[in-house]
Formats: C-alpha cells, structure tokens, sequence
C-alpha cells in the first residue's frame, strides 16, 4: 500500500497490485496444460518448443525450469507438486534470468580474420569523465573491461621529469595516472569476462628512449600473454587463435619521424588527428590535411628528441628482447596522398587507418564501396568529434554499415548512442566480438562489394507485442516520479539500424498505475536485420515538467529469441535494475 499526500489535511492510497497474466499467457498455459490447473514438465517443453522457438528443449531441461520456479517463488526446499500453476507458469514468463530475450553463450564462428569482427572499442579509455578537466584513472578502464570491452586506448606522455611515462589526455587538464599502472590493470582484468583478445592501442608521444622503457614494461608485464608476429601480418590471426593474448597496435616510430617531416614542413599546427578538439573542424577528406590518424598514436606532432629509424638503435634492442617497433602487431597510419590512396587495398599487407566521426561520414559520402571493401581486410577505427568535451557519443551505425571494425567510443558517458554499443555487443554472448554480416564481406564477380546507399527490399518482419511492465516499486522511492499519485508509465519501442529501417513508436500511457499493462503490438519490416537493433525506453508521463526516465535496453535483432520473453531494463549509464523489466513478445514473419 502506497499513501500519496495531496495537502496538509488529505491523502490517497494506492495498493500496488500484483500483475496478473496477459490474456495470451493464460491462453497459452490452458492450450498447453491441456485444461488443468497445472503444467507439467513435458506439458512445458511442448510449449518452449512451439511458441520459444527452443527446439532442442528436453523433459529434463524443462523439469529444471519447473523446479527453479517453484524454488524460487515458494522458497521451501522440498514441495510435494512438480508442475506450475497459471501463476507460475507466469512468473517464470517474467523471468529474466529464466526466460531472457536473447543467449548468454558464443556461438558465432571465431576462426575467421580479426578484420571480420566488429570490435567492442573504447575511446581514451582512462578518464573518469569529461575530456578536459577530469581525473585519469585505471578504474574505467577495468570497468570497461569487465564489460566486454576488448580495445583500449591509451595516451602516453613524458612525465614532468621525463624519466617515466603518463597516462592522460595531452594539453588539457587532466590528471594523469601512471602507465605501469594502467598495464596492470589491463592484466588483471583483461579476460575477467571474455577470453577473446585485448587490443591495446597507443597514441605515443614519447621520446625513443622512454619508447624502449615502454617496450620493457609490456614485456615484462605481459609475458607470454603478448602477442607479437616475427613478421609483418599479410592476414590478422582469428580471435580464437589469439585467446588470451594482448596485442599492440599503433604507428611504427620510423613513420613518425615523416609525419613529424609532413607537418613541419606544411606548418600545420595540429596536437594530434584530433585537432578538431581544439581548433577547426576537418572540412575535407584529404587525410594530410586533417590528420584523422588521432588515436593510437597517429600523431603528427610526436616530440622525438632523437633521430630514429627501423634499425635496432635504442636501449630495448637487448639480446632476446623485442624491440619497440617490433611489440607492434597492428601496424596503424596512413600512405601519403588523399583518401582514395588511404582506402587502397595491398595485398601482403594489413594494416589500421583511423577517421573521426565527421571524416567517416564525408568519406561514405563519395567512397561508400572503398571504404567498405578496405575493411573486408583492414582494421578501420572511428572515434569521436574533438568538440564532444563532455564525452558524448555519435551514431554508430554509420561505422557499421560500413564495415569499421572499432567504432571508439566514450564508455564513462551516457546516452541513447552508447545504449546502441551495449545493445549491439550484448550479441554472440558478449564477448566483446561480433562476426559482421556475410553481405559486409561479399565480393562479387565483378569485384563489387556491399553500397550501403543501395536501396533495399524488405527481408523480413519483426513484430513485437509490448504487454506490460512491472518491478519499479522495488527499485524506486514511492514518490520518485511523482509526489502525489503513482506513476503514468508509457514505452516508445524502436529501430536503430539503417535509415530505411530507423523508426521509434510509442504506447498509450496508463495512468496511476506501478504495473501498467500495454499489451500493443507494432511491426517493423527490416531491408538489413543483421544490423538492427531493438530499442525500448520506458518514460514516466509529467504534465509539468519533462517526461521521467524510467528504464531503458538495446537488443540485437538478429539474437532476438521467438515467443514470449522477460526483458531487464537498465538505467542511464547501462547499469541492469535489479527489478524492473517487461513482458513482449517477438515474432519474425
């Protein structure tokens, strides 16, 4: 029971109702419990195998889900009935953990090219928040990590003294945190939730003699863990033959040297390829203009204080050590020349190019098809605007459509962008890898590869039923979304995917109510499903102000399980509630 005051005299109370099945659920339990009162074990598996879409479901693995329900919601170590009640039946319906929307296990291919995988990418991996001011830390990047993500960026400076190497965002004022601990970190918690391989990618400012100090601290953290080829990489290796392995990438310092040589001598006063942070943005896609390599040491203004080259010259150069260019197994830069040049694929050779946001999006422009068929073999790598000081986020599915591997983006913010990342890499168990569509990596006979402006026909249709809502009385202050009644609850249900397929519709909204019961159906035809993703927000309706947030989640279209399904919601920053959640329905026609 709730009490809502209306002034110093007067309240109302509000019970809050237990909610009861939607009619297609009693339906289903009295189809399948053939009339009883209770549904039994076989009973159970007929209907995971006809409505869940779970054909390989047996008795016993049905009799588990009966006997965890029955655990679960009269909590009595042994009771005398082995079958479900209507409002068991029900529960374990609304079960998040029983009954969830899409599969907690890998199951896609992992022996193809790393190339061939969308990759989950965090851009300057160590800040806590904002680009300017805030502190630099170890701690987002094992958060990020202990969340599937599998490449982390990291800004490498000279500290003040110039014997020992920084961590921080160069020529602003954040804090920074020292290298050898950030390392560490990385260690520690790099295979905490997936086995697949960390990339490591590093934006070098260094000297060549603390470039060798680098190489000895990876070496002798890392050991056996890192992963370096003898030989320049013709073909990047599969994430299942690199399980637990780290890997380096960023620019050999020889090509420093002649990015240094380019800028000097075009008197560009650029930090890095994200200039556009701190100065204009890049009007145009000639990369020696714009200096869109930021990340991962792609800078033009590398502070050398010696001359360097390929030849083993510094300090790591030991017997039996790697040297620093040779830690590098993912080479990262740009040829000399404009796009088309950047874009060009060689053929005993594999390499990184990095664009930003904008740069991406001007390159689709007039180079859709090449940048698509560069990334059939190379590693493309978007990262954000340099004005997002806040550390907001753009559209990914640019990035995507297009093949890029790493789309980067700022992990210690939030946002509908960043639910979109969390959606698409709760897919193939959330490992942190997601095999890209076979149209991304077709090449026809005539050398044609995939238009992402070619218009497309419908390839199938989702429909999802929206039934109801329950579990934020238990997550929420009673007067949090309003002081005088309970909530009005309403849920916008959507596509984030290609243009064709974008789209957000809305339910009505239940007034008063802590369990409100839609149960609206909408359809959405996809021309690409394997890039779309289920968007559903929960708003809470305020006649006065802006509407309440009341939950949130992003899902794989293509990992979407048939039937009926319990769908946790989490907040702002993509932390699941503990109780919150809805009841949908998913059918693909």
């Amino acid at each position: 029971m709730g009490s809502y005051r209306l002034c110093l005299c007067f309240t109302r109370k509000f019970k809050v109702k237990e909610a009861e099945p939607p009619e297609d659920v009693k339906q289903a339990f009295e189809k399948y419990a053939d009339g009883g009162a209770t549904m039994s074990a076989e009973q159970l598996r007929r209907f995971l195998e006809e409505v869940q879409g779970e054909g390989g479901a047996s008795v016993a693995d049905a009799q588990r889900v009966v006997d965890q329900v029955l655990q679960k919601r009269h909590h009595i170590a042994k009771f005398a009935r082995h079958a479900l009640t209507l409002d068991d039946f029900h529960r374990f319906l609304f079960s998040a953990d029983l009954n969830p929307p899409i599969g907690s296990e890998v199951h896609q291919d992992m022996t193809a090219p790393l190339s061939h995988y969308f990759i989950y990418t965090s851009h300057n991996s160590y800040l806590t928040g904002n680009q300017l001011s805030s502190d630099c830390s170890d701690v987002p990047i094992i958060k990020a990590l202990k969340r599937g993500v599998r490449v982390v960026e990291l800004d490498i400076w000279p500290n003040s003294a110039k014997d020992d190497v920084h961590v921080l965002h160069g020529r602003t004022l954040t804090t920074p945190v020292e290298l050898i601990k950030c390392l560490k970190s990385i260690k520690e918690n790099a295979f905490a939730t997936s086995p697949y391989p960390v990339i490591i990618t590093l934006e070098d400012h260094l000297t060549s003699m603390l470039q060798s100090k680098v190489a000895q601290m990876v070496t002798e953290i890392f050991g056996d863990m890192l992963y370096y080829p003898e030989a320049e990489l013709k073909e990047f290796l599969s994430p299942e033959d690199l399980k637990y392995r780290i890997i380096i990438s960023t620019k050999p310092p020889k090509e420093y040297l002649e990015a240094k040589s380019i800028k000097e001598s075009s008197h560009l006063e650029k930090k890095d390829s994200e200039d556009d942070i701190w100065g204009n943005d890049p009007l145009d896609v000639s990369l020696t203009q714009q200096d869109d390599d930021k990340n991962e040491g792609e800078t033009n203004e590398h502070s050398h204080e010696a001359e360097e080259s390929d030849d083993c010259e510094t300090e790591s150069c030991q017997p039996g050590g790697p040297t620093y260019k040779r830690l590098i197994a993912i080479h990262a830069g740009k040829p000399k020349g404009g796009l088309k040049e950047a874009l060009k694929v060689e053929i005993d050779k594999v390499r990184r190019l990095s664009l930003s946001e904008q740069a991406l999006e001007k390159a689709t422009e007039s180079h859709a098809t090449d940048v698509v068929r560069f990334t059939q073999k190379n590693f493309l790598r978007v990262y954000p605007k340099g004005t997002r000081f806040n550390s907001s986020n753009y559209k990914p599915l640019v990035g995507w459509m297009h093949g890029a591997q790493m789309v980067a983006f700022n992990m210690q913010g939030y946002g509908r962008f960043l639910w979109l990342m969390h959606g698409m890499f709760r897919a193939n168990g959330g490992c942190g890898y997601v095999k890209k569509p076979d149209f991304l990596m077709r090449v026809g006979p005539d050398n044609q590869v995939f238009d992402p402006k070619a218009k497309l026909d419908v390839k199938k249709t989702l429909k999802v039923r929206v039934y109801m809502g329950d579990g934020w009385h238990l997550d929420f202050t009673q007067t949090h979304f309003d002081l005088y009644s309970p909530p009005d609850f309403y849920a916008r249900v959507g596509i984030a995917g290609v243009p064709a397929d974008t789209v957000m519709k809305q339910t009505k909204k239940i007034e008063d109510d802590w369990t409100p019961v839609w149960n609206q159906e909408f359809s959405f035809p996809l021309t690409v499903p394997e890039l779309a993703l289920l968007r559903v927000v929960v708003h809470e309706y305020d006649m006065s102000d802006k509407d309440d947030f009341a939950g949130q989640t992003c899902l794989p279209v293509s990992e979407l399980k048939s039937g009926i399904r319990a769908i946790p919601l989490h907040d702002r920053k993509g932390e699941k509630f503990n109780s919150a959640r809805l009841l949908m329905r998913f059918d693909f026609v």
